[in-house]
């Protein structure tokens, strides 16, 4: 089978996901055509992608949250009213993706939770099969467990959720744990998809904390962490446009520009996990035994770090507070399940290259109908 991927650019979990699913396809002997990337003037498009990606890629401008001014959480009112200014651009992407999707000649769209893929399907109907994968889609299963959150900003982005699953023949939520499908939404739970890299790696317990954030602002709280207790090494990674590759503020705190290899390496030696709860990063730790402390940029990342810590995977926490990650270190026990769980990748393919159902003809108007329950 032929496969066109279409992926959200923002942060790195959707992109590792990419690069591990066309993996995954071309060793079992299908194609990936052709990957459509979104890009925005806030993000650089990680190097590592570029470089392992076989299959020829595309950009394309796509709505994305705007930073605060300290470039640290994301609010949603300014990111609407900024990407809001922008439609008529969106508009000439929507139409590039449809003319990509119409030429690709695949037999599959796999849409990694970019919006205009789903708005693509709802405004031009390209009849190619589109296929959803992400975290995010858990949001809408009837049993996922959700924090207390601003009631409005939930709904908003369970209403951007379906958005981007509009015209979709299934949604593939990925999960940190195993849950029953909710096939009246057609949402099916799979394991997530980690770099064969990320499942390589031999696991060790080093003396120095390891951390990402998606927003480098938050940079100055891990500063401000680190000269109350020096004597803690410190190994950050960030994409803050215009730094070295390799930042050395002193001999024990290091900022690190985005690699792949490199912070794969880092997670796999290091003693705890600092992270702004993005989900793929959150199961790499998972899966090497790490302890972890989440601090949600937004929304989705107040989900994700719920589910997270429900899961075992760790603490939850509103800034980074190092030394609450250290203790809760000493008497962490990893979730040996989750192991077991993401090996069981085969169900992802399977749910893949599975025939449409025959329902797929009404599906557009469901997913119409689902926006305003």
């Amino acid at each position: 089978m032929k496969f066109l991927f279409i992926v959200q650019g923002e942060g790195r979990g959707h992109l590792t996901q990419a690069l591990t699913l066309e993996e995954h396809l071309t060793r079992e002997g299908h194609e990936v055509v052709e990957v459509l990337v979104g890009k925005s003037g806030q993000r650089e498009l990680p190097e590592f992608f570029r470089r392992r990606l076989k299959a020829p890629l595309y950009r394309f401008e796509s709505p994305n949250f705007l930073p605060t001014p300290a470039n640290k959480r994301n609010k949603i009112g300014r990111s609407i009213a900024y990407n809001l200014l922008r439609l008529p651009m969106f508009v000439r992407s929507i139409a590039f993706i449809n003319r990509h999707i119409r030429q690709s000649d695949a037999d599959v769209v796999v849409n990694f939770y970019e919006l205009l893929t789903g708005l693509a399907y709802l405004f031009c109907r390209p009849r190619t099969t589109q296929i959803c994968i992400g975290h995010q889609y858990l949001f809408l299963h009837r049993d996922f467990k959700f924090p207390r959150v601003n009631w409005f900003q939930l709904e908003m982005l369970k209403m951007f959720t379906r958005i981007t699953s509009i015209g979709a023949n299934r949604l593939l939520a990925l999960s940190f744990s195993r849950m029953p499908d909710d096939v009246q939404q057609h949402i099916y739970v799979v394991p997530p998809l980690l770099r064969r890299e990320a499942l390589q790696q031999s696991p060790a317990k080093g003396d120095y904390v390891h951390g990402y954030m998606v927003n480098s602002g938050f940079s100055e709280q891990v500063m401000e962490w680190h000269r109350t207790d020096p004597s803690v090494p410190l190994y950050f990674f960030w994409d803050r446009k215009g730094e070295a590759w390799e930042k050395h503020v002193d001999e024990t705190l290091t900022f690190h520009q985005l690699d792949d290899q490199a912070f794969l390496q880092k997670m796999a030696g290091c003693r705890a996990y600092a992270s702004t709860a993005g989900f793929e990063s959150i199961c790499e730790a998972m899966y090497m035994g790490k302890p972890i402390l989440m601090v949600p940029a937004h929304i989705e990342q107040e989900c994700n770090a719920h589910d997270a810590m429900l899961a075992g995977a760790g603490i939850v926490s509103n800034d980074f507070e190092l030394d609450k990650l250290l203790d809760f270190s000493a008497e962490f026990h990893p979730n040996s399940n989750f192991v077991f769980w993401v090996n069981s990748v085969a169900v992802t393919i399977e749910h893949l290259v599975r025939q449409p159902e025959p329902e797929k003809a009404h599906y557009y108007t469901y997913r119409l109908r689902a926006l305003f329950n």
